[in-house]
């Protein structure tokens, strides 16, 4: 199915190899322990996920762990403010795709305005706002299904079916966001992988993914070192789970996912080149 996505004037078109997202962590509590707190040591590594192979780079100034406090909202913009000035300083926008991790409107107004192709809400789009700064600044949106506010535990969330809330889920937030002004070829899915959900429910989504395709936006599967992987194989250490995450990765591409958001960018990026070439044939390098 063709897919186009754009993104701050630029375009992408599906089908297409998988974008590989790196995940950069601007905070000391991220939960597989690889966060950074000095803004240059992030923007080099997020320089160097681009030489592994990362074609967007995930800049998040906030844990989403439920046992750790928020932080202040004006200290999330001064450090993404930090970051989207080194990273246009750099000129690592010509190298890649910048997205801003954050769900707060507050934080959202003031930092997307600054810089960001992508906006990773992880709130789960309670109120249109975020989608009408994305369609004012020329941003996407990436729509993530949770229930209630972040950074809040909601393990106890069970349904009696996972796909037919999320189905519904996507079609309401789609209509919310193209309501705000939004371009329909501006959003993308995600399914929230361990986000208000049991494990089973996990991995029903990972099996029947295709399900999403009748949305025909482009799937984004946040599939890195996933407490489901640690419960399916008893890896308590998130560092442990990188095995496990490119299974994930290989499922998702055979079911449709079109963007991958790990931690470990040259495995994944290895990975995925391997299965597309075994599906598609070798193709020209980018």
């Amino acid at each position: 199915m063709k897919t186009v996505l754009l993104a701050r004037g630029r375009r992408i078109e599906f089908p297409r190899p998988p974008l590989i997202m790196a995940i950069v962590n601007l905070c000391a509590d991220s939960f597989s322990g690889d966060g950074l707190t000095d803004v240059q040591a992030a923007l080099d590594r997020a320089q160097e996920a681009i030489g592994e192979g990362a074609e967007i780079i995930d800049i998040g100034a906030e844990s989403a762990r439920t046992n750790r406090r928020a932080i202040d909202e004006q200290e999330e913009v001064r450090i993404l403010s930090e970051f989207i000035a080194g990273w246009n300083a750099r000129s690592l926008g010509a190298q890649a795709f910048l997205s801003i991790n954050t769900w707060r409107p507050a934080v959202v107004r003031e930092v997307l305005p600054k810089g960001g192709d992508l906006l990773n809400d992880i709130g789960a789009l309670p109120t249109p706002e975020n989608a009408r700064v994305c369609a004012e600044t020329g941003a996407a949106l990436l729509i993530m299904h949770s229930v209630g506010e972040p950074k809040v535990p909601h393990t106890h969330v069970a349904y009696d079916d996972i796909w037919s809330r999320l189905e519904e889920f996507f079609a309401e937030k789609l209509a919310l966001a193209l309501a705000a002004g939004l371009a329909r070829e501006a959003t993308i899915l995600d399914p929230g992988i361990d986000f208000a959900k049991q494990r089973d429910d996990n991995l029903r989504i990972y099996r029947e993914l295709e399900r999403l395709q009748r949305f025909g936006r482009p799937i984004l599967l946040p599939i890195s070192r996933k407490t489901v992987i640690g419960d399916v194989l008893n890896l308590p250490n998130p560092a442990n789970r990188d095995a496990g995450t490119v299974a994930c990765l290989v499922q998702g591409m055979m079911r449709g996912a079109h963007i991958f958001r790990v931690h470990d960018v040259r495995v994944a990026v290895q990975a995925a080149r391997l299965v597309d070439a075994i599906e598609n044939g070798v193709r020209s390098e980018r």
